[in-house]
């Protein structure tokens, strides 16, 4: 990283934990400071020797004398400005918060929550579970009208709602920000993760996801553009414009998708209507876009839209529509996040 890029990561993560609360940082040229921060090789003399490329990539010390408050990255890492290699700016913060007082967070959209996940710094809000910490420590921020962050999705919240569902060898993913949950049948516990651990290259936010069986692979979309994933890796060329499956200009992005497998056909749901691809042919059937409610029954838009067990399942809201394709009938409406064992 040029000097100039490591001193604006470590500015704009001193500012993470300054903007919401009373503190001020100043940064001095020589002296000793509250917190030093340093790259260190190996041991180093605090009994906390760093471990080579990946594993630790820093440590802090609680607020105290001497090494108290002080910050240490591990020199052998590759730092980095985004996700070339590991994010100064998000390891930077997590360690001030450490400096500051705070331990790590159950919570896993935290950014006190001990495992790294990249956040693009640009878009970066400070979570709320940290700004209630940090201010139960030094007080609220100096400023008329308290800032607050983002919240964490509660998996059993009876109005929790999803961007897009998918399927993935045998797994269910269910997607919201810049979070996923992954279900399989053989294991009873359901996990939270973020979708940068898994694939660092796609953007948070994905508003529809559909596996294709047949090829191995998943298809992600966000506004304009689509990603196709073999297993675990984006397929390279990708992101595409949706316009080459495809879509008149008019449609900016689509809400859901899913795939049947029986016959190669995706159905995708733009507002009120829903289009029919032939994976086969890789094109269009002709006849479309119809009516969703025509076709579906009275589920209006959709948010979300999955197949599983010979059934079709469409996400509104809150709320998920069973549709019954032999019969062409809802059979049953249920809260969407049902699959949880809430």
């Amino acid at each position: 990283m040029r000097p100039a890029d490591v001193d604006e990561a470590i500015k704009q993560a001193f500012e993470v934990w300054s903007n919401v609360s009373p503190m001020t940082f100043r940064r001095i040229e020589d002296g000793e400071a509250d917190i030093m921060l340093s790259f260190q090789y190996r041991a180093h003399g605090d009994n906390s020797p760093f471990d080579g490329p990946n594993g630790i990539l820093a440590h802090a010390f609680q607020p105290g004398l001497r090494i108290g408050g002080d910050v240490h990255f591990d020199e052998e890492e590759t730092w980095a400005k985004y996700n070339t290699g590991y994010s100064l700016f998000i390891v930077a913060a997590h360690e001030l918060g450490h400096s500051l007082g705070l331990s790590h967070s159950s919570d896993p959209g935290a950014l006190m929550y001990p495992t790294y996940a990249y956040t693009d710094p640009k878009k970066f809000h400070l979570p709320q579970d940290d700004i209630n910490g940090i201010q139960s420590i030094y007080g609220q921020a100096l400023k008329p009208v308290q800032p607050t962050g983002p919240s964490t999705p509660v998996t059993c919240d009876p109005n929790l709602s999803f961007d897009a569902v998918a399927t993935l060898r045998g797994e269910m993913m269910f997607f919201k920000g810049r979070y996923f949950w992954r279900k399989h049948s053989q294991i009873p516990e359901i996990q939270m993760n973020f979708i940068t651990l898994f694939w660092p290259t796609l953007p948070s936010g994905i508003q529809a996801a559909y596996e294709n069986v047949e090829k191995d692979q998943v298809v992600f979309f966000k506004e304009n553009k689509y990603w196709v994933l073999n297993g675990f890796d984006v397929v390279r060329g990708y992101p595409k414009r949706i316009y080459q499956l495809g879509f008149p200009k008019t449609v900016k992005r689509i809400n859901a998708a899913f795939s049947d497998k029986n016959t190669g056909k995706t159905y995708f749901f733009v507002a009120n209507k829903y289009w029919r691809y032939d994976e086969n042919r890789q094109s269009m059937d002709e006849g479309y876009p119809r009516n969703i409610i025509s076709d579906f029954g009275k589920t209006g838009k959709v948010d979300a839209a999955v197949q599983h067990n010979g059934y079709i399942y469409l996400f509104q809201g809150p709320k998920q529509f069973q549709f019954d394709p032999k019969t062409k009938k809802v059979v049953s409406v249920l809260r969407s996040n049902s699959w949880f064992n809430c």
